[in-house]
């Protein structure tokens, strides 16, 4: 299992775990998003797209503006 922080263009922080990378996309599964929760400062997580029927997901890396490691916490 490889989790992994994805900044994407639109500036959504998704979290998923990468399955597969080439030079032109990454797959992911079980990606989630931070969102502001309603305690100031703090921050929640909600699926990143709540409708998605698939267990596997191909982002182009166009799309992308970095991949990290997430904070432990």
């Amino acid at each position: 299992m490889t989790v992994k922080l994805v900044r994407m263009w639109s500036g959504e922080d998704v979290i998923a775990d990468i399955t597969e990378e080439n030079s032109d996309s990454i797959t992911i599964t079980d990606p989630i998003v931070a969102v502001p929760s309603q305690q100031q400062g703090q921050i929640a997580f909600a699926p990143w797209s709540p409708l998605l029927q698939r267990d596997k997901l191909e982002v182009t890396k166009k799309y992308i503006v970095y991949i990290a490691d997430p904070q432990d916490e």
